[in-house]
């Protein structure tokens, strides 16, 4: 089989090592790809937004089954041109993406049925949530870009000035572009954090091992949001009640909402949830797979992952069983100087041989691959990934494998996994 798989970061390597595993799999190419995955597949200097340009590809290489990675091609139609070229493609619908691509979108969802969530308001105009936000009592409160905006659209606001700030941010200097046409206030929710990925053909849903992600830049959760900084599996604070009560009143009624609006969700969706005193409440929906979690769910999946995509788009995933290998994973990101701010690139990345470290994963997100060998090309470069029998394993071969990594001004938290260990 030739399959392709749309994305450039550190989640298509993860998904695209997992493919090379089934015995099909004749060639696997990348679009764009980055330095890093090119070790393990073609990878084509093509957008994946650039929709005619793949198609094109596509069809001339004769591709038997597409995976679409990032959310900016999904909200835009990738998995629904693929299908429509002839060509099998797992995930969802540019109308099912608004899942994650509108936070108006999923927070009407959510208040229409009954799905537990933070209380909220929307606006459209800078001034009225303004005048909101100042005559709030309660902080913090969270502000949020309705659009995609790399993971970095939400801003926990502390008092009403940094709220204001906030908004202002979004709506008038427009850092996030028409991303911030909205903006959804809303109730900050308390409680651990929890990321369950789910394979869904619309009709059965599967949910993945948990994890937790560690969304700020600096050790003991301070510094500006990331795209994540480290993550592991599973999530302690997620246990089998907890799951069960998810499962009846958060993962299965959205998959009954999507059906309900014309939007039948066929793919991985990703629900961010909050344990709060009351219960698990969504933070919010990804329509595909979360990064970095990929990263730690997908090398303790057991079942064949490209089996189970077959089975999502071929709606016969009750047909199979999906199960996943007892032990923990854990994901730690080498990041560039700076980021999530203004960064350099181009360094030299010391300590690989083709790409890799023995021991453990390493899944490449921003990496150009030159004659010397792969240097940096992005604020997130590299997530190490350890997995052992326990999360003090994974964590220890992790950072084991870390200490032989280095390019200039290479930053990484100390503390990916601190907090589920002191909860086991």
């Amino acid at each position: 089989m030739n399959l392709l798989v749309l994305g450039g970061g550190g989640r298509e390597h993860a998904i695209i090592r997992k493919l090379k595993e089934n015995p099909k799999v004749n060639n696997i190419f990348a679009l764009p790809g980055n330095g890093g995955i090119s070790y393990d597949a073609r990878c084509e200097n093509i957008s994946a937004m650039d929709l005619d340009q793949v198609i094109d590809f596509a069809l001339k290489n004769r591709i038997d089954f597409a995976v679409v990675g990032p959310d900016d091609p999904l909200a835009k139609g990738a998995a629904d041109r693929l299908r429509e070229a002839g060509i099998p493609a797992f995930g969802p619908s540019a109308a099912a993406a608004a899942i994650e691509s509108s936070k108006v979108f999923a927070k009407e969802l959510m208040k229409k049925y009954n799905i537990p969530t933070a209380d909220y308001r929307v606006f459209d105009s800078a001034a009225a949530a303004i005048s909101y936000a100042e005559a709030l009592k309660r902080f913090p409160v969270v502000v949020k870009a309705d659009g995609l905006a790399l993971g970095k659209g939400v801003i926990i606001a502390e008092s009403p000035e940094e709220a204001v700030h906030a908004i202002h941010g979004i709506m008038t200097e427009r850092i996030f572009g028409d991303s911030g046409n909205r903006v959804v206030i809303e109730e900050y929710l308390t409680g651990p954090e929890v990321s369950v990925l789910a394979f869904t053909d619309s009709v059965t849903l599967i949910p993945m091992v948990s994890s937790m992600d560690h969304k700020r830049a600096l050790d003991g959760d301070r510094g500006p949001n990331t795209g994540g900084m480290g993550t592991i599996a599973p999530n302690p604070f997620y246990t089998d009640e907890i799951a069960a009560r998810c499962m009846k009143e958060i993962f299965m009624p959205t998959i009954s909402a999507m059906n309900q609006e014309g939007r039948p969700f066929s793919g991985c969706l990703y629900f961010g949830l909050m344990l709060t005193e009351t219960g698990p409440k969504v933070i919010e929906y990804n329509c595909r797979f979360g990064d970095p979690e990929a990263q730690v769910v997908l090398p303790l999946l057991e079942t064949d992952l490209l089996t189970v995509m077959e089975a999502v788009t071929q709606k016969r995933l009750s047909d199979i069983s999906v199960s996943f290998r007892k032990g923990s994973a854990c994901c730690v990101i080498a990041a560039s100087g700076g980021y999530p701010g203004k960064y350099e690139t181009g360094f030299p990345i010391k300590g690989l041989s083709d790409g890799q470290l023995p021991g453990v994963s390493v899944f490449h997100a921003g990496t150009k691959r030159t004659e010397d060998g792969p240097v940096t090309a992005g604020g997130r470069v590299l997530g190490v990934t350890g997995t052992g029998d326990t999360l003090k394993e994974a964590a220890a071969q992790a950072y084991a494998a870390m200490e032989n990594i280095c390019f200039s001004g290479m930053h990484y938290r100390k503390d990916i996994g601190e907090k589920a260990l002191q909860a086991t």
